[in-house]
C-alpha cells in the first residue's frame, strides 16, 4: 500500500512538473497557445465566474433571511424557505440597484453635460491664470518671454481645435462603428450578468449539497491529516476573502453616501460624480483615496471656485482619518493579519499583474498566502524540533497584539462569519 502511494505521489508531481515546464516553454519560447487557451476558457466561463461571485457574496443575506423566515414559518419545508430566502435577497438587492441608479443616473448625466459645456471656459480659465502669472512675475518682465509664452499656449489651442476638425470629425465613421462594437460588447456583459445570476440561484439554493460534495471528493482523494488541513486552510481563506471583501463593499458605500451628503451641504459641483468616483476608488485599498481624490480636486479647480479644490482636499483627509480609524476597523478589523508594508506590496504586485481587479484583491490574496506560509513554517520549525524559535519570534513581535486583539470588541465582519458558521454548523454538519 506505501509502494502504490509512494507511486502515485511520484506520478502526480512528475505530470505537475511536466506541465509547469510546458506553460514556462509556450509562454515565454513559443505563440502564447496555452495562455491563449486559458484566456478563451476564461472568457467562455465568465457567466459561471460571475454566478460565483454573486453566490458568495450574497450567501450571509441569504442565511441571514433563511433564520428569519425559519422563525415565522416553523412548518414550512426547509426548501421553499430557502427559495423565499434567495428570491427575498435578489429583490432586496435588484430594488437596491434600481434606487441608486435612479438617484445617481440622472445627477451624473447632467454634471457630464455640464462639465463638457464648461470645456472652453476650462480653457479659459488656465490661460488667464498664466497670462497673470505671466504679468505679475519679474522673471518674465521681458515682453519677448511673456509673448513667447502665450503665442505657445494660442498655438496649443490652435492645433486642439485643428485636431478635432481634421482627425476627430472625418473619423466620425470609424468612431461610429467602434461604438456599436462597444454596444455590442456590452450586450454580451449583460447576457453573461443576467447567465451569472441564474446560475448564483441554483448554487446558493444547494450550497450545502456543493459542500458536501467537495469533502466527499477531498476525503476521497486526500489521507486523513491533509484532509483536515485542506478543511482548515479553506475555511480561513473564507474567513479572510469574506470578511475583507463584504467589509470593503460595505465601507466604501459607506463612504461614497458620506461624501456625497458632505459635498452638497458645501454645495461643491459634480456632487455626483465625485461621491461615485470617490465611493469606488475607495475599494482599492492604500492607494484607493489617491486615485479618487486628485482627479476630482483637479475638476473643482477648473471650476467656477478654484478654491473648492482646497477645501475638498481638506474634506478628504478628514473623511479618510474618519474611515481608517473609526469606520474600517468598525467593519473589518484585523481580518487580513497582514502589516503594512505587505499590504503595500501586495497591491504593486498583483496590481501590475491584473491591474484593478488585482489591487481588489491583493490583500486578502495575500492574507490567504501569508497564512499558508506562516502555517508551513512553524510546521517545518516544530519538525525539526526548534520550537524555540517559533516561541521567541511570536513573544516578540505577536504577544502585544494578541493581547489587544483579545480586549478588542468583534468587527462587524467577525461577528457574521460567526453567524455564518454557526449556521453551517448547526444545518449542514448535523445533517
Amino acid at each position: 500500500m506505501k509502494q502504490n502511494k509512494t507511486y502515485l505521489h511520484l506520478g502526480v508531481t512528475l505530470i505537475v512538473s511536466a506541465c509547469a515546464v510546458l506553460m514556462f516553454y509556450d509562454t515565454f519560447f513559443q505563440s502564447r497557445v496555452l495562455l491563449d487557451f486559458f484566456d478563451k476558457l476564461m472568457s467562455v466561463l465568465s457567466p459561471v465566474i460571475y454566478g460565483l461571485v454573486f453566490a458568495y457574496l450574497l450567501a450571509p443575506i441569504v442565511d441571514f433571511f433563511d433564520r428569519y423566515i425559519q422563525k415565522g414559518l416553523p412548518k414550512v419545508k426547509s426548501s421553499l424557505v430557502r427559495g423565499l430566502s434567495i428570491l427575498v435577497t435578489w429583490i432586496s438587492v435588484i430594488a437596491l440597484i434600481y434606487l441608486m441608479f435612479s438617484i445617481l443616473i440622472p445627477e451624473l448625466v447632467d454634471s457630464t453635460k455640464t462639465l463638457a459645456d464648461n470645456f472652453e471656459s476650462y480653457y479659459k480659465t488656465v490661460y488667464n491664470w498664466v497670462n497673470s502669472l505671466v504679468e505679475n512675475q519679474t522673471i518674465f518682465s521681458d515682453d519677448i518671454y511673456s509673448d513667447q509664452l502665450l503665442s505657445a499656449l494660442n498655438g496649443y489651442y490652435d492645433k486642439l481645435v485643428k485636431w478635432v476638425t481634421d482627425t476627430v470629425i472625418p473619423q466620425a465613421q470609424v468612431a461610429i462603428v467602434a461604438v456599436t462594437g462597444g454596444i455590442w460588447s456590452v450586450v454580451i456583459f449583460l447576457k453573461n450578468l443576467l447567465i451569472g445570476m441564474m446560475i448564483s440561484v441554483y448554487l446558493l439554493a444547494r450550497k450545502e449539497s456543493f459542500a458536501k460534495q467537495s469533502k466527499k471528493i477531498l476525503y476521497a482523494i486526500l489521507p486523513e491529516t491533509p484532509y483536515r488541513r485542506t478543511l482548515r486552510a479553506v475555511a480561513e481563506a473564507d474567513r479572510i476573502f469574506s470578511g475583507f471583501v463584504r467589509g470593503k463593499l460595505l465601507d466604501s458605500l459607506i463612504i461614497g453616501i458620506l461624501c456625497f451628503i458632505c459635498c452638497s451641504i458645501f454645495k461643491f459641483p459634480y456632487t455626483p460624480i465625485i461621491s461615485v468616483f470617490v465611493g469606488v476608488t475607495n475599494i482599492i485599498p492604500f492607494f484607493g483615496p489617491f486615485i479618487g481624490a486628485i482627479p476630482c480636486a483637479l475638476l473643482l479647480l477648473l471650476g467656477t471656485h478654484p478654491w473648492d479644490a482646497l477645501y475638498f482636499l481638506i474634506f478628504i483627509v478628514i473623511l479618510q482619518q474618519i474611515d481608517g480609524n473609526i469606520i474600517g476597523p468598525k467593519i473589518l478589523g484585523n481580518t487580513t493579519g497582514v502589516s503594512s508594508f505587505w499590504v503595500l506590496f501586495s497591491i504593486l504586485l498583483f496590481g501590475g499583474l491584473w491591474g484593478i481587479v488585482g489591487m481588489v484583491i491583493a490583500v486578502p490574496l495575500f492574507g490567504v498566502i501569508y497564512d499558508i506560509v506562516r502555517k508551513l513554517t512553524a510546521r517545518g520549525l516544530e519538525r525539526n524540533q526548534r520550537e524555540d524559535i517559533l516561541q521567541e519570534y511570536n513573544e516578540e513581535f505577536h504577544e502585544k497584539k494578541e493581547e489587544t486583539k483579545k480586549k478588542s470588541k468583534p468587527s462587524v465582519s467577525d461577528k457574521i462569519n460567526k453567524q455564518i458558521n454557526e449556521y453551517i454548523n448547526k444545518n449542514v454538519n448535523n445533517k
